[in-house]
């Protein structure tokens, strides 16, 4: 059996509320299954607080036409659910805040289920039409999913949650500019070459040649 110190680590820059990134699950769940891969996902807080904004009729028609994209092309669904009681919410966030520190919590008590959260909170958006830029709701999908010390601390943003979700943040946000991207989804392959970049696009093909190009990267 391979350690993690065997594995090719593969790196996971993201933003829960990013619609590529939620086109790219199909993808991404594979490579955190695969026996010679180690998935580090890194949240870069890129729609996060400062970087989030308020819904209008305006940005929600540019989300939904986008969105319309990503599904057709990856074939991940947008529900009209998620078009009528999230982009088009009266008074409405595009807030990524929430989840991110969601996802911050279960690594912290429960790391092994992060990567199915992550989905699991994509779904509850895009399927099933929930405002998972409200911390009442993520906190609501934690407890449903069994995940009560996440919710627990998550409700009660201790101290040492909130410095582990910047810590997090910060080193994402390190590794982006210190690789020059400049947006997500990203996956930086990491072995005894160093690290190197593989842009979103090629989360969007063929899983078995992107394992090829991790592999030769």
């Amino acid at each position: 059996m391979q350690n993690k110190s065997q594995k090719t680590i593969v790196t996971y820059l993201f933003d829960p509320l990013c619609g590529w990134c939620y086109g790219a699950s199909p993808v991404i769940q594979r490579l955190g299954r695969h026996g010679n891969i180690h998935l580090e996902l890194a949240p870069t807080g890129l729609f996060a607080g400062a970087g989030g904004r308020s819904l209008d009729a305006s940005f929600a028609d540019y989300a939904w036409s986008n969105d319309t994209r990503i599904e057709k092309l990856t074939g991940q669904r947008f529900t009209e659910a998620y078009r009528t009681q999230v982009l088009r919410r009266p008074g409405g966030r595009f807030d990524s805040a929430a989840t991110t520190l969601a996802l911050t919590a279960v690594a912290l008590s429960e790391a092994e289920r992060e990567l199915d959260t992550l989905k699991l909170l994509q779904e509850a958006r895009y399927v099933d039409g929930l405002d998972t830029s409200a911390t009442p709701v993520v906190h609501r999908l934690l407890r449903e999913a069994g995940l009560l010390a996440a919710a627990d601390r998550l409700a009660a943003g201790d101290a040492q949650l909130l410095a582990a979700n910047d810590s997090r943040m910060r080193k994402a946000q390190g590794l982006m500019r210190s690789l020059g991207a400049q947006g997500v989804p990203v996956l930086v392959v990491t072995d005894g070459q160093g690290s190197r970049l593989l842009r979103g696009e090629v989360l969007y093909g063929d899983a078995d040649r992107l394992l090829d190009q991790i592999a030769s990267a």
